[in-house]
């Protein structure tokens, strides 16, 4: 009864100030966690700001606290928190508290527990509503709780606790959203069982962060000065990073569970990346063009792979785990607490500029921000002391959009005099004070136009404001965190045992963190001081190969990692030597999954490579169109061709698709390709094969028992794989013969068995085709890894 009086008054007063002058519908906000770290730090006083802000404006609400706790102690723990809600400085302070007081008298404490504290949830909504003759608008669960109880909370949310049909539903949900691809996938499927994705609204707070947020609006409100310069001609680099000062201590079991990268780098600040690095799209107030071009920008990144990255530990971290986990005095732990990772996109907009995303606890100073350096070709004549030093073109040119804390304490957005005024909302954003006392990455604040939000808002109040308008382009979709996860994973995994740099912490990290990018990836610059070392510390294996050779032709092994730039060097090395011999290299490719990182490090760290002088041939194609993500010239394009400068009429696809037919014979696909290849090739003899092997010993797509392919005449065969697509294009054992070089790369325990088997049998390649590679003038070399080789 009481609730349902304060229910009338705020209608009452509603009515009055609103334009509308009546109820829009009722909201029913429900917090889980209402007691919680999170709920007592931001959630309570952000719902506490969305009730002020939307009072006067129709909707009238009422606010559910819940948790597993019993009726009374957790009332009162949730009103303990209550009473203490401040009100925002620009609100008048009788209305606040006035405001205030009906806020306490709308909100109530719920236990949750078992599927009948939902339905009698529910129920008394529903009975709310009938008493007042409301209509209800919609419902807003927000899960903050572990991610865990997801599940089960989404259950008897849909089963009992849906607002009825006419009324929407929120559910508001909290990171970490799964610790990889895998588990992103199962949480992700499991919810979809429950909410469809319009109804699911996953937080990262930092994309309620005024800086963070403004970055797509600023760069539509300055597209005039942007458009010329925001690409990778006038783009030095990007810098996104968030240091902290405080370490894990009381968090190390979240810890040990997530790591640095998981924490920080794959969520917070890959969404600023993505606003920096997504095309515009036509309208940025349209959330479904703004989550379809950050998808896309998703499709545009290199491949992360274990020199991407450097890592760190601060020292204390070991003992702070051992202490609050109970480990062992010699457990070691390779969680990173620092990683610094280069990021590259092969889009034309942004192709050779590196993005570097840095974070890590116990840092010198607390701050966030994503800055983008210019180049400047610029020399001036004039002494500083002469010169307009705020407009000296001279000096560094960038924009910074500063998240909060560090030297400004505050969001801002900060650009160089010597570019351009920026166009900024005025109702908004003001323009800051040009001081010369602080100075912001070595220049005096001076030198900048500096902006920084008229009310400065908290990142939480910012997101529950665009949760309660239904604002999607802030919150994290499905198919935006699988894309995430995708893109970190495979890092993630290489990094897993890595050995990691350790630093002192705060400001005696001096330079012992300082990164360089080296050879397309990233180092450290200062080599580590021994006495940081921890002689505990475990260190990867160094196999070696107990053969250098294999089936009597040279072995080359190492762990894929190291495997992978050596074979690639040898390209390199056998390309520059057939281009100084005859003035060509022609290079035939396989597909598969194997080649797809040794395209990658070709792509990225081998500018030395003659591509312009380089022919690039398949050795084998599947029979879909060569736009299908099936196809082998697809994948070679994806991971290969995007990234390099070579000729296109250097470029030889197999023609499996003629006339709108997928290799039909009497199209005679493989005789058009043996024409090419006798026109182009010196005596059809490739410079360099490079072939993989299956588990059945197939190589190309030659297949044990093949009626084609396996010797004879013909130089290009079609052939029957036992694995769809089942048809397929291929070189002919006889012609992969007539190379100059031949190179096999075998990769993964998955190929152990084979690999060993191949080591005891002789020339039969009707049972395993790759036994019948012998380049009868040429050199056959062997590239196993060492899970390959050993198992």
């Amino acid at each position: 009864k009481m609730l349902g009086r304060v229910l009338c008054a705020v209608l009452f007063l509603g009515a009055l100030q609103s334009l509308a002058g009546a109820s829009q519908g009722h909201i029913s906000v429900v917090l889980l966690g209402a007691t919680g770290d999170l709920a007592k730090k931001y959630l309570w006083q952000g719902l506490f700001q969305l009730y002020i802000d939307q009072v006067s404006n129709g909707h009238s609400f009422t606010f559910h606290g819940a948790a597993l706790a019993a009726q009374e102690p957790g009332q009162r723990l949730m009103f303990d928190v209550l009473k203490k809600l401040s009100c925002p400085t620009d609100e008048a302070p009788n209305r606040c508290a006035v405001l205030k007081d009906q806020f306490l008298k709308l909100s109530q404490y719920h236990q949750l527990r078992t599927a009948e504290d939902y339905s009698a949830l529910s129920r008394e909504i529903e009975a709310l509503l009938r008493q007042e003759g409301l209509q209800e608008a919609g419902r807003i669960f927000y899960f903050s709780v572990p991610p865990f109880a997801y599940t089960d909370i989404a259950r008897h949310i849909n089963s009992s606790c849906r607002p009825a049909p006419g009324a929407w539903l929120r559910v508001v949900l909290e990171k970490p959203f799964g610790h990889d691809l895998e588990s992103a996938q199962q949480l992700a499927a499991e919810l979809t069982g429950f909410f469809r994705e319009e109804e699911m609204y996953r937080v990262d707070h930092y994309l309620g962060k005024q800086a963070v947020a403004h970055i797509l609006p600023f760069r539509d409100q300055n597209r005039q000065f942007l458009d010329p310069i925001w690409n990778r001609h006038h783009v030095e680099r990007v810098e996104i990073v968030l240091k902290e000062t405080v370490d894990a201590k009381g968090r190390t079991s979240f810890y040990e569970q997530y790591g640095v990268i998981r924490d920080v780098l794959q969520n917070h600040l890959t969404e600023a990346l993505l606003f920096l690095l997504m095309e515009l799209p036509a309208n940025v107030s349209r959330a479904e063009e703004v989550l379809q071009h950050k998808l896309q920008s998703f499709q545009s990144l290199w491949g992360l792979e274990k020199s991407s990255a450097v890592l760190g530990q601060y020292q204390a971290y070991a003992s702070q785990v051992q202490e609050e986990l109970q480990q062992a005095q010699d457990y070691v732990s390779t969680t990173p607490t620092f990683a610094g990772v280069l990021i590259r996109s092969h889009s034309l907009r942004w192709e050779g500029v590196p993005f570097l995303l840095t974070s890590g606890k116990a840092l010198d100073e607390r701050v966030g921000y994503a800055r983008v350096l210019f180049k400047n070709r610029a020399y001036c004549t004039q002494s500083d002391t002469l010169r307009d030093a705020g407009h000296s073109q001279c000096k560094a040119k960038q924009i910074i959009f500063y998240f909060g804390h560090g030297a400004l304490n505050s969001p801002a957005v900060l650009v160089s005099r010597n570019l351009f005024r920026p166009v900024m909302p005025k109702d908004s954003w003001k323009e800051a004070e040009a001081r010369s006392d602080l100075h912001v990455f070595g220049q005096p604040l001076s030198d900048y136009y500096v902006y920084s939000p008229v009310k400065e808002r908290d990142a939480y109040s910012v997101l529950i404001s665009n949760i309660y308008h239904g604002r999607k382009d802030f919150f994290i979709t499905t198919e935006n965190l699988l894309a995430s996860w995708s893109f970190w994973t495979p890092l993630l995994d290489s990094i897993s045992h890595q050995p990691l740099r350790l630093y002192p912490g705060g400001v005696e990290n001096q330079h012992l963190l300082d990164f360089e990018m080296v050879s397309g990836g990233l180092a450290f610059t200062l080599a580590e001081p021994a006495e940081l070392l921890n002689p505990g510390r475990q260190m990867p294996s160094d196999y070696r190969a107990v053969e250098s050779k294999f089936r009597q032709s040279p072995l080359v092994s190492a762990w894929s990692e190291d495997l992978i730039p050596q074979l690639a060097s040898d390209m390199e090395e056998a390309a520059l030597r057939s281009v100084a011999r005859s003035g060509q290299f022609h290079l035939a490719l396989s597909g598969g999954s194997s080649p797809v990182v040794l395209f990658q490090q070709l792509a990225r760290h081998h500018f030395a490579f003659p591509w312009q002088h380089t022919h690039i041939w398949l050795v084998d194609e599947r029979c879909v169109p060569l736009t299908d993500a099936e196809s082998n010239f697809f994948s070679l394009h994806r991971h290969l061709l995007q990234g390099i400068r070579v000729p296109y009429f250097n470029i030889h696809p197999m023609p499996v698709h003629l006339h709108r037919r997928l290799c039909v014979e009497e199209d005679r696909g493989t005789e058009l390709y043996a024409k090419d290849i006798v026109a182009l090739v010196a005596n059809a003899s490739f410079d360099l094969v490079l072939l993989g092997v299956g588990t059945d010993g197939h190589t190309a797509s030659l297949f044990p028992r093949s009626e084609n392919g396996l010797e004879g005449a013909p130089t290009v065969v079609l052939t029957e794989s036992p694995a769809k697509p089942h048809q397929r294009m291929s070189l002919s054992l006889p012609l992969i013969n007539k190379a100059r070089q031949v190179f096999v790369l075998v990769l993964g325990k998955g190929k152990h068995n084979i690999t060993t088997l191949l080591s005891r049998v002789g020339h039969e390649p009707r049972k395993w085709p790759i036994s019948g590679v012998s380049p009868s003038s040429g050199q056959l070399v062997w590239y196993v890894d060492y899970e390959a080789l050993l198992g």
